[in-house]
């Protein structure tokens, strides 16, 4: 096949680089998540405008002109730190195709499990989407395209789980794929202002559980075992959960 050729290509070449100049890459490679981990942080604590390259570069270890080597500005930075975490997310926990709106909500309780385990990364998407509500924010534009994304593919979930009989003909599934993005947003700023006393994943769960209740045309909620959602094959532990 096309594919396995271009791989072995691919390794070939890979064979041909000197060492000296692998090993740079990696360095770089290496230099370049510990810049995204250490800017999760500090857009967590000060939010986008009161965080310094000056400050990033001195906590990873370089100069501000190294930072500025691997990111063009602040603003590319907090991009990229985004973009990473929500392209992580997608693969994470909604690569695999869902075939019913009970698998689809026991990936979101996932979610909201793991981010409960990633707390520099959530306070940072707490920080931050406040922020965002300026339209001259960097990161506004990002906030838009991921709410529309986020309600048109959970509508779409929702459109097919009516298709197939598991939920009412009559579900309003965009005002719903609307309405538990919001709730989750909402319980994670909660989670966010008292971390000990909030479980994230328990109250994603209940919530969800009812409004599945009240929309499948059986009257059945979530499994017993949709804490775990759609993770079982990404098990991952806490040192997972970083930056991404």
């Amino acid at each position: 096949m096309v594919r396995n050729r271009r791989s072995e290509e691919t390794v070939e070449a890979e064979r041909k680089v000197p060492g000296t100049v692998r090993g740079t890459y990696a360095v770089g490679d290496e230099r370049r998540l510990r810049i995204l981990d250490v800017a999760v942080e500090h857009f967590a604590q000060w939010g986008f405008h009161a965080s310094s390259l000056a400050r990033i570069a001195k906590d990873v270890g370089i100069t501000q002109g190294g930072l500025l080597h691997h990111f063009r500005s602040k603003e590319d930075l907090l991009v990229c730190v985004l973009r990473r975490s929500e392209e992580h997310d997608v693969e994470r926990f909604f690569a695999v195709e869902t075939h019913s709106a009970a698998e689809f909500f026991a990936a979101l309780v996932g979610l909201a499990d793991y981010n409960s385990r990633r707390p520099g990364r959530t306070k940072m998407f707490n920080v931050l989407l406040a922020e965002a509500g300026d339209p001259g924010h960097p990161a506004h534009a990002f906030f838009v395209k991921r709410y529309a994304d986020l309600v048109e593919v959970s509508a779409g979930a929702l459109r097919e789980a009516v298709a197939s009989g598991e939920l009412k003909p009559d579900t309003d599934c965009e005002a719903l794929a609307e309405e538990f993005a919001a709730v989750m947003d909402g319980i994670q700023l909660q989670w966010a202002l008292d971390p000990t006393g909030v479980d994230m994943a328990a109250r994603m769960r209940a919530y969800l559980d009812r409004l599945l209740r009240s929309i499948t045309v059986s009257g059945a909620g979530l499994p017993s075992d949709a804490h775990t959602g759609l993770t079982c094959s990404h098990a991952g532990t806490d040192s997972d959960a970083r930056t991404d």
